[in-house]
């Protein structure tokens, strides 16, 4: 296998993919076991064949092709396109977004957002500076955003 077909690791694309939703989004506002979103599953959809045992399998890459409808409602449960399990550029988008959200999440970053929120964007520029000086000094990498603020 390519490491396309992998995500770089010892395990399926499909598998990685999975477990990144898993780890990283949260419906209703909480991270989900694989017996939970499995109940969650088959309560809307109670034709379904799923368990918790078999998300886990399919999260580790001992099990590899869940069906249509599995997939279908692994993608609504957790918000996304079914083409996040198949298509490298829709999966990168998801991740951004999934990434943006986490940085939202952390203490201050919020409050920092909110502040800017309605701001000129010359006075958004001026800020993203200051903050970058600020990154740099604490040794963080410099944050990647070709949109800049807008």
């Amino acid at each position: 296998m390519t490491e396309t077909e992998t995500g770089g690791e010892d395990r399926p694309l499909l598998a990685v993919r999975l477990d990144d939703l898993f780890k990283t989004v949260r419906p209703k506002g909480k991270h989900w076991t694989n017996a939970e979103v499995a109940d969650e599953l088959k309560r809307a959809n109670p034709e379904l064949k799923v368990g918790g045992v078999y998300l886990s399998q399919l999260r580790t890459g001992k099990r590899s092709n869940p069906s249509p409808d599995l997939l279908a409602a692994l993608a609504r449960f957790f918000g996304v396109s079914v083409a996040y399990f198949f298509d490298d550029k829709v999966a990168q988008s998801v991740l951004s977004e999934i990434a943006a959200i986490e940085a939202l999440r952390q203490s201050g970053v919020r409050a920092v957002a909110m502040r800017a929120a309605g701001m000129k964007k010359e006075n958004l520029q001026a800020i993203t500076a200051i903050m970058d000086q600020y990154r740099q000094l604490q040794g963080l990498p410099p944050v990647d955003d070709p949109s800049g603020p807008e």
